[in-house]
């Protein structure tokens, strides 16, 4: 996934399609009846319509979300290859139109043959931007934005508020959302064993990386919700001192300067690896990366979280790496 900053002017009253979206206080409900739809969206706004929205264009992890509620949109867009995609492992999108496998593209005349009446994507606040339609991305395909409003939940500083934000627009749209109730309670028992390991551990410390092509690109978990409760939830994940100015997720390394940080373990960025944990492997200083020489790594589930059966796993299988991981290898 792409991520670019820019700055975009709201209005203050937008009516697109049929629906309208207030900039005025409102109420965090949502409702789906009789009466209409309304929907307090990530951007702050709400957007109501005449009747409930059911003819949905979606990025393909907020796809993903809403399918596990039994909303099935009539098309998605991706940001690179389907069947690549660790984040949309699972998902059958078996006769959904797809829109576009690659980031900042989108196929914008077939959209307008579908008849939308609503797009679906996570709000990114450094962006002030929905998924498909930050800066960076083909100006065309933006123009998706006129066919219907888009709506979806804020990446904002933790992952479950951005899955509970997916249940809470799928009730909003007529879903029963009960079946939360107990992957919220899987959640917490992972949770528990999580917080455990790291109260174990309390000297162990992490860095979340993604090497590509020339550049050794070091996450800031300000800017990654998934990092920041992994922080909150005890575990040290180290906070990048000179993040990029124009592109603040990241900080922008050369390879020569990748023995910068010395933690005691790696997390790739999982969307590309193990593509770049072999681009790694490839530079000459990778041996004076203490926990690459180690082999103290595993993954870090980079910007996909949206359900909590998805999180659950991600937690279990990162308690029982720290469980075993050794908290001297940076000293």
């Amino acid at each position: 996934m792409q991520r670019r900053l820019g700055a975009l002017a709201l209005a203050s009253i937008l009516v697109l399609a049929g629906c309208s979206s207030a900039d005025e206080p409102a109420s965090q409900e949502t409702s789906a009846s009789s009466a209409g739809w309304t929907y307090v969206s990530g951007d702050g706004k709400t957007y109501t319509a005449d009747a409930v929205p059911t003819r949905i264009i979606a990025h393909a992890y907020a796809a993903k979300a809403l399918m596990s509620y039994g909303i099935t949109p009539i098309a998605i867009y991706a940001d690179g290859p389907i069947d690549g995609d660790v984040g949309l492992k699972g998902a059958d999108f078996d006769g959904v139109e797809i829109l576009s496998e690659e980031w900042g593209v989108i196929n914008v005349e077939k959209a307008s043959t579908l008849k939308p009446d609503l797009i679906v994507g996570d709000w990114w606040p450094a962006e002030d931007a929905y998924s498909g339609f930050e800066g960076g991305v083909e100006e065309a395909s933006k123009k998706m934005a006129d066919l219907a409003p888009v709506v979806g939940p804020s990446q904002g500083d933790s992952i479950v508020g951005l899955v509970d934000g997916y249940a809470e627009l799928a009730a909003s749209l007529g879903a029963d959302t009960s079946i939360v109730d107990q992957q919220r309670a899987d959640f917490d028992t992972a949770l528990t064993a999580f917080k455990a390991a790291t109260a174990a551990k309390p000297d162990l410390d992490v860095l979340a990386i993604s090497p590509w092509e020339d550049t050794y690109a070091v996450a800031v978990p300000k800017y990654a919700p998934e990092l920041l409760d992994l922080q909150s939830w005890g575990l040290d994940v180290i906070d990048p001192t000179t993040p990029d100015a124009d592109f603040p997720y990241w900080e922008s390394l050369s390879f020569e300067n990748a023995d910068t940080y010395q933690p005691d373990v790696l997390l790739y960025d999982d969307r590309n690896y193990p593509g770049n944990a072999d681009t790694l492997a490839k530079q000459p200083i990778a041996a004076s990366i203490k926990a690459f020489a180690a082999d103290s790594t595993t993954t870090w589930p980079a910007y996909w979280l949206h359900t909590y059966p998805d999180y659950t796993a991600q937690l279990e299988r990162l308690t029982t790496f720290v469980d075993g991981a050794d908290e001297t290898i940076g000293d």
